[in-house]
């Protein structure tokens, strides 16, 4: 029984990450440095649309994930491109970068 704890914790391992736990990426302080506040608000509304859909991407490949490893040992979404992961970070970075730049500029 031992033989079968290993291969279950290493499949458990490559699950796919909640959206709530991937960290932003840092996109750099002068991503947006030429944008107004009106551009900047827009790529907020940009990013925070496309975290919302990669979101529910990532929720669906760990739900995936959770089944292909009960059933077969394998993170089956994760295993076949469904995690979403590097995309949501780097979103959530681009909106990081956006509101520091709007509170740089003092937008409204």
């Amino acid at each position: 029984m031992k033989w079968l704890v290993i291969p279950v914790l290493l499949a458990l391992s490559a699950c796919a990450a909640s959206p709530e736990d991937i960290a932003a990426v840092d996109v750099g302080p002068r991503a947006y440095n030429g944008f107004n506040c009106a551009q900047l608000a827009d790529a907020k509304i940009k990013y925070q649309q496309s975290l919302e859909n990669l979101s529910a991407q990532q929720r669906s490949a760990q739900s995936g994930d959770a089944v292909g490893v009960f059933l077969l040992g394998l993170p089956l979404s994760s295993m076949s491109g469904g995690d979403q992961e590097t995309q949501i970070a780097l979103a959530k970075g681009h909106i990081q970068a956006v509101e520091l730049e709007q509170a740089r500029r003092k937008c409204q």
